[in-house]
């Protein structure tokens, strides 16, 4: 049998939760799958796997022997590589993502001129405005807006990102410019909607750095920071976003941001990648060329703005 290969389903099972899932996920008919972990299970003489009608556990000699095999399996990895030349020459896959209206905006154009500069390396840029495991889902690099929890990923700052209140011109017209957060009472609002929607608004008492919190209650909710964009151009009511994604809207004239002097701390921006061992080349070589062009072109978002 192919031990290494048994070890991998494995793994797989377990950070699947299920033989089934692993078999999808491997691309490997389940009996199939099945029979593998069978045969490492004979092989070592003892059971790894409890399996049940509703789930599957691991035995406590699985527990250590799945925790083993891993190691195992990362240092082949690396040692393939490594002849591969990933270590030593700038080559392969990089498998990047971020979110959606960031990364069309500003990750696009420089992973273009990324990929100009190094011909033998191919980007897959994964666009999506839900964190994902960088693990589970075998992503590279992750760019990621606003504090991150602890962990041992490995950030690089690229700057910081203003949230910024925005109005159409029209609205501002007719219900007059609001100078202070609680004139906000007034005004119909967009929200864009989420797994956990926050209740209010806050921002921050320019003079004593407290924070100011207003109640929220949506005239609309939408599922898409385009389609607050889109409806707060038509006067629909106040939005806040970020101020990336409303910036072409603003030099337009077609949004005014308001309430400039009280925005809340700027969320900061990183490229995220897991820490493990010696950095392959071309992961190396990304980072060094995209962080300085994403700080450039990030930068103008702490300037204030009518």
């Amino acid at each position: 049998m192919d031990r290494f290969e048994a070890m991998s389903m494995l793994v797989s099972v377990t950070e699947t939760g299920s033989l089934s899932a692993a078999s999808r996920a491997l691309q490997v008919p389940l009996a199939t799958l099945s029979r593998k972990i069978s045969d490492l299970e004979a092989l070592l003489g003892t059971r790894l796997l409890t399996r049940t009608t509703r789930k599957l556990t691991l035995t406590d000699v699985g527990v250590a022997y799945v925790a083993s095999a891993r190691r195992i399996l990362e240092q082949v990895e690396e040692a393939e590589r490594t002849a591969a030349g990933e270590f030593t020459m700038p080559r392969g896959e990089l498998v990047v993502t971020a979110p959606i209206m960031f990364g069309r905006l500003h990750v696009l154009p420089v992973v273009a001129g990324f990929l100009a500069a190094f011909p033998e390396i191919n980007i897959r840029l994964a666009l999506g405005d839900r964190n994902v495991n960088l693990v589970d889902d075998h992503v590279d690099m992750a760019v990621r807006i606003g504090k991150l929890p602890d962990s041992s990923m490995v950030a690089t700052s690229i700057g910081t990102m203003r949230l910024v209140t925005c109005a159409s011109p029209a609205l501002l017209a007719a219900r007059g410019e609001p100078l202070e957060p609680a004139a906000l009472g007034r005004f119909p609002c967009v929200a864009v909607g989420t797994p956990l929607p926050s209740p209010s608004w806050r921002f921050r008492d320019p003079r004593s750095g407290a924070a100011i919190d207003i109640p929220l209650q949506p005239r609309l909710t939408v599922t898409t920071t385009e389609a607050a964009v889109d409806a707060a151009s038509l006067s629909v009511g106040v939005t806040r976003l970020l101020h990336y994604q409303v910036v072409d809207p603003v030099d337009r004239g077609q949004l005014r941001i308001i309430l400039a002097a009280y925005e809340p701390e700027a969320a900061p921006v990183h490229l995220l990648h897991v820490s493990r061992g010696q950095m392959p080349l071309k992961m190396r070589r990304f980072l060094d060329f995209a962080a300085p062009r994403l700080r450039q072109a990030i930068g103008a978002g702490l300037q204030p703005s009518a």
